[in-house]
């Protein structure tokens, strides 16, 4: 997995960018999560667990009398809850028990991987017959700027992360594609949502964005970004004029029959 994925929970910009994510997405998720039923006895897995909001949300969800596993290959400091185990975990090779969860989430974390089916499978397996699974996925390949000082360079920047991430094996564009394979994974009653929001300044999806100019440096210079062209872009979506698309977050429910 580390050679594909390619944020890192050693960077200095991780804890900004989690918080990002939380600020912009969290209340998408656990609403979605909060149709299921979720509630006291279940049993949930939160893979990529990244700050542990979605976790500790679970976490008060199940008590008292379930429990919530939060995995990641580097796990960070999440705030501790009686209900709540963090684990290290390689989800592309580390095993999972069969069967064993009411519940699984994993949110913004396949796209990076080659092998993100066989992922999925796997994912599909640890659920118990009737239990569900939630693929909360962006989809890059639709967030046009709308009003911008220099709206090239800010789509060059875009262009440099996707190829950045494709360079890895990522497919920044696999949320539109999330449905058909958890069908094809064998789950039923699939249910995808496509949310979409606006990224302005002070916006926690564009703030995001900016978090991935620092975060990304070397894999956005190895793409043919320059430092100045990365500065320059910064002044850009910091402008109070500046209006983009954010990407398009596919929430997808199923069940395992």
């Amino acid at each position: 997995m580390t050679r594909s994925y390619v944020f890192t929970s050693e960077d200095a910009h991780v804890a900004e960018q989690h918080r990002c994510l939380a600020e912009a997405y969290d209340g998408i998720t656990t609403g979605r999560l909060a149709e299921t039923g979720v509630g006291d006895g279940w049993r949930c897995l939160d893979v990529g667990t990244g700050g542990g909001s979605i976790a500790r949300w679970l976490a008060e969800r199940v008590a008292p009398t379930g429990s919530v596993l939060a995995t990641d290959l580097a796990p960070v400091e999440v705030e501790p809850h009686p209900n709540l185990t963090v684990a290290v975990h390689d989800i592309t090779t580390d095993p999972l028990p069969e069967e064993h969860f009411d519940l699984v989430v994993v949110r913004m974390l396949l796209q990076h991987f080659p092998q993100r089916e066989a992922v999925l499978r796997a994912l599909v397996r640890s659920l118990k017959p009737g239990g569900w699974l939630q693929v909360d996925e962006l989809d890059a390949g639709y967030e046009p700027v709308l009003l911008a000082t220099d709206a090239a360079l800010y789509e060059k920047f875009l262009a440099a992360k996707t190829g950045h991430m494709r360079s890895r094996g990522g497919n920044p564009e696999w949320g539109r594609e999330a449905a058909a394979a958890m069908r094809a994974a064998g789950l039923v009653a699939i249910d995808p949502r496509p949310h979409i929001g606006t990224r302005h300044a002070g916006s926690p999806e564009l703030m995001l964005q900016l978090n991935h100019t620092h975060h990304l440096r070397d894999g956005l210079l190895a793409a043919g970004m320059t430092d100045a062209e990365l500065e320059r872009v910064r002044e850009v979506m910091r402008d109070p004029g500046f209006r983009a698309s954010s990407s398009v977050l596919h929430s997808v429910q199923g069940r395992k029959p």
